[in-house]
């Protein structure tokens, strides 16, 4: 054992599963969704939907969502704090079938009051706290993935047609960027397809980003940074 082990993360407690992890599924979850909603939803499955009272998971899921680290002291007021920047927030238990204990599913919707709502303004992420404060994130808007955040990460999503991964990674290459890990998956044959890329360079600053932006039948591209050890 060491020092971690003994002593547990830098965080606002109790748990570092069911709050430090909980915070980070909701950090990364604001990434992906690229702005704060205007209302979330939150489903709590197996062990979460039984004590997300006690251990303040809500609090914890929400602050992630408002940007706040799992040690920010802002965690405990982060309910109070989301309804005073527009940000309503609803909280319902379900069980999902065959997923981790530690599970929470997060519907959002960008759409703010007076406009229309647009099918991408519905978005929904599925993360799995899995102890430690470590994370993974496997569902994002329907199609299943695999994000952990260990590593620097691109999120790629485009039309499920031939020679996608080949531009993708002639993009990479040219810009000299190592590719530790990467995992195709898609929701039906010739529907939408997501290409989770892990590198093992900080991309913060390249151009990666706005290059794959502009390859054709590219929808959207994004990044997540390495989560920071708690």
């Amino acid at each position: 054992m060491n020092a971690f082990d003994i002593i547990g993360p830098i965080m606002i407690g109790p748990s570092s599963s069911h709050t430090a992890g909980a915070c980070r599924i909701g950090n990364f979850a604001r990434i992906i969704f690229e702005s704060l909603p205007s209302e979330v939803t939150l489903y709590f499955s197996g062990s979460f939907a039984k004590t997300y009272k006690g251990h303040g998971t809500d609090k914890a899921v929400v602050a992630g969502l408002l940007g706040f680290s799992a040690s920010d002291e802002r965690l405990r007021d982060s309910l109070k704090l989301a309804n005073e920047m527009g940000m309503k927030v609803t909280i319902k238990c379900e069980e999902l079938e065959l997923a981790h204990p530690n599970t929470v599913r997060i519907v959002a919707n960008k759409t703010r009051r007076g406009e229309l709502c647009e099918p991408n303004d519905i978005m929904e992420v599925i993360g799995s706290s899995v102890g430690g404060g470590n994370i993974l994130i496997t569902r994002i808007n329907g199609v299943p993935v695999e994000v952990d955040g260990l590593y620097d990460t691109l999120i790629i999503t485009h039309k499920d047609i031939p020679g996608m991964i080949t531009k993708i990674s002639k993009a990479l290459s040219d810009k000299n960027i190592n590719v530790n890990g990467l995992k195709l998956f898609r929701s039906e044959k010739g529907g939408e397809a997501v290409v989770i890329v892990q590198v093992d360079d900080n991309i913060d600053g390249s151009t990666i980003v706005n290059e794959l932006k502009e390859l054709q039948d590219v929808s959207k591209v994004t990044y997540l940074k390495a989560l920071k050890p708690l």
